[in-house]
């Protein structure tokens, strides 16, 4: 199964402003991909840069992209391990850039397997619901959208903090008291607080009953996280902390986090991924898949992962019902309410709308 050529598509798409403590994003920064091979297969893939968290753009992705494709070519596809340190053996990082890839292998070695990707990878169907994230804003609008939330069926909320404490500590009373006692509230901070912000909003939280905190500060505290931990009563994840099997070692041996969400784009993909989730689940550390704000092509190859990983305990799969104007995809997953489906068919089972590409920049290597 060697690579002949790979398709590289500018793949943006519009969306309503969406805020959290690093930025705002109006349009999703996304690249994808098609791997083509000599039995006339092709591999999808797609990552969507977040360049507040991650660092990469959505340029310096689709310039990392042709780079990958000219040392694939030729080679063979089945060989995962192999194609992968190809990609690091061009660069160090870049794991944005490298999931897309990533994720194209899989669907090609599922699709000439016959077999969905989950089962692939040795997964069952199970129930999965996404929680539905709340972007920043005044306490009165956030606690307008939870509502309007739990009105449409939702039972899980996100709530984006790391602001000013006091401030954000009056959006979670707002919440909580719009919401009611029963719904399920996570907040994440996006590295948004020091230790003594996260100090003062995890404990001044106490009695709100917050399911986790998403990480409550910078990486460069992570030093900090297992007095953190200890010295608050709710349960802390790891997210921009992160990045791979290492990190996720260094995290459970320094009593760090009790939980780790595990995204593509900041581990390069499936391979990586599947590696953080073994290691946490030895551990004993719950998993979360999450995402930034990909379309439903790589949020299908999230359920996959989640259908395969038992370890994964929370879902954060929502980007494409944040407030995204298009759909440029066929086949996939799909939303009844907020619980995801997917076909059967072999591979991921979604691609890109031939129509959508045809609007998108493309190169050719």
């Amino acid at each position: 199964m060697k690579i002949t050529h790979t398709d590289i598509y500018r793949f943006s798409i519009p969306m309503e402003p969406f805020v959290i403590a690093t930025g705002i994003m109006d349009y999703a920064q996304n690249v994808f991909v098609r791997v083509y091979t000599d039995t006339g297969h092709y591999g999808v893939g797609e990552c969507s840069a977040f360049p507040m968290i991650v660092g990469e753009t959505q340029d310096t992705c689709l310039t990392m992209a042709k780079e990958f494709a000219k040392v694939w070519k030729g080679k063979d596809a089945a060989d995962i391990d192999a194609r992968i340190q190809d990609l690091h053996n061009v660069a160090a990082h870049n794991p944005t850039a490298k999931s897309a890839f990533d994720m194209a292998l899989y669907d090609l070695a599922s699709k000439a397997a016959g077999q969905p990707l989950y089962k692939f990878l040795g997964g069952e169907r199970r129930t999965v619901e996404t929680d539905m994230t709340i972007g920043i804003g005044s306490p009165e609008e956030m606690s307008k959208f939870a509502l309007g939330y739990k009105k449409l069926g939702a039972t899980i909320l996100k709530i984006k903090l790391g602001k000013k404490p006091d401030d954000d500590l009056e959006r979670m009373r707002q919440i909580r008291a719009a919401v009611g006692p029963e719904m399920v509230l996570r907040i994440d901070a996006n590295q948004g607080w020091d230790y003594e912000a996260a100090m003062k909003c995890l404990n001044g939280m106490k009695d709100l009953n917050i399911e986790f905190c998403e990480q409550p500060m910078r990486t460069w505290y992570d030093d900090r996280l297992p007095a953190l931990r200890e010295q608050t009563p709710i349960k802390i994840m790891a997210d921009e902390s992160c990045y791979n099997h290492h990190d996720a070692r260094k995290l459970i041996n320094s009593a760090s986090c009790d939980y780790i969400n595990i995204k593509f784009a900041k581990s390069g993909g499936i391979n990586e991924g599947l590696k953080i989730h073994d290691q946490a689940s030895k551990a004993g550390i719950p998993c979360m898949i999450g995402s930034m704000l990909e379309s439903r092509i790589a949020l299908t190859a999230n359920l996959h992962f989640a259908y395969a990983c038992k370890n994964i305990k929370f879902f954060d799969l929502d980007t494409c019902l944040l407030g995204h104007l298009v759909d440029p995809v066929t086949g996939g997953l799909t939303y009844e309410g907020y619980f995801l489906d997917l076909p059967d068919n072999p591979g991921i089972g979604a691609d890109a709308d031939e129509e959508f590409l045809k609007t998108c920049e493309k190169f050719s290597v």
